[in-house]
């Protein structure tokens, strides 16, 4: 019988919030935002381990106490505003793997703002990715805009465009092909190609589909109230 695969779980969360301070672990249902994550992760019992990366001590207790069994203290040079996220779950993958000892075989990022995902799209969004038919896997839902009918953007002269020409004009935006928003919810790569290539999309990334009712991310304080009400909504259904 063949080995199963080794999965590890990666949670990246700063401590520094611009849009809402203290986000990560800001109480939404009586739990700080990233322990929604980490109860996902587990309760999937799709991984070895759950490790959460931060440079904020706060955030690392309360992954801690939520469940997260590798608490990784994330360089301050990948703690800036400016700093990518891959470089970020990069490090936390290898500092898993010394930690443990185990190499693992498919690495699953869930973004600690993006609590409304559930169990099924952890399982859908990992089961594609090992497939092998692409190089990773990326999440979105599809697009309330299409840039081929009512997206525009500002040419040169000051004057707006549609933001992709179509190759027929198009008189209705359903007969544009399918656009979709990414919606930093979960992102999963095999190992090696986590770490041989330096952006997350590829001309081999694949795409699941989640619908928009789990798909909303928490950038403001906007979001965070329809996030909390939606996932009201989620415990009454």
């Amino acid at each position: 019988m063949a080995n199963p695969l080794r999965r590890l779980c990666s949670i990246c969360a700063r401590g520094d919030s611009k849009g809402v301070p203290g986000k990560n672990i800001r109480p939404l249902l009586g739990k700080p935002l990233i322990a929604h994550s980490i109860e996902r992760a587990r309760e999937s019992a799709l991984f070895d381990h759950i490790a959460v990366s931060s440079d904020s001590v706060d955030i690392l207790d309360a992954a801690g106490a939520a469940g997260a069994d590798i608490l990784v203290s994330r360089p301050a040079p990948l703690a800036t505003d400016f700093a990518a996220k891959l470089p970020a779950i990069q490090h936390c993958a290898r500092e898993a793997e010394t930690r443990t000892g185990m190499r693992f075989d498919t690495i699953c990022d869930l973004d600690a703002t993006s609590p409304l995902r559930n169990v099924e799209d952890i399982a859908a969004a990992v089961d594609l990715c090992e497939q092998g038919e692409c190089d990773n896997v990326i999440t979105g839902a599809p697009a309330h805009r299409s840039p081929y009918f009512n997206l525009v953007e500002r040419d040169p002269s000051g004057f707006v465009r549609v933001a992709k020409t179509p190759a027929t004009p198009l008189t209705r935006r359903q007969d544009a092909p399918d656009c979709f928003d990414c919606n930093a919810s979960i992102y999963v790569w095999s190992r090696d190609r986590l770490f041989s290539s330096p952006h997350v999309v590829t001309e081999r990334t694949a795409l699941y589909v989640m619908p928009e009712a789990r798909s909303r991310d928490i950038d403001s304080e906007f979001d965070f109230e329809l996030v909390e009400f939606l996932m009201r909504r989620q415990q009454k259904n």
